[in-house]
């Protein structure tokens, strides 16, 4: 991906666009750093790509899932009560 300084971004801003909206997106660097990306709208974004809910209905949590293991930690660290 190319990266480019803000200066270069601000000169060539309508052609760096341009080849973004065709699929090439780049970086705007300040100092060598890199601030932004900038990528076509319709760009898969990792937060696009998350899908929340697609594990629902696939496992299922104990009723007594606070309570697991709760003998082995009491023979490690001993009973406080």
């Amino acid at each position: 991906m190319r990266t480019v300084n803000i200066h270069e971004a601000k000169t060539h801003l309508s052609r760096l666009i341009e080849q973004a909206a065709k699929g090439e997106p780049f970086v705007i660097a300040k100092a060598g750093k890199p601030m932004v990306k900038v990528v076509p709208l319709d760009h898969p974004s990792a937060d696009r790509q998350r899908r929340i809910g697609f594990m629902k209905d696939k496992f299922s949590v104990p009723e007594d899932f606070d309570q697991m293991g709760a003998a082995e930690i009491d023979l490690l660290f001993g009973s406080r009560e």
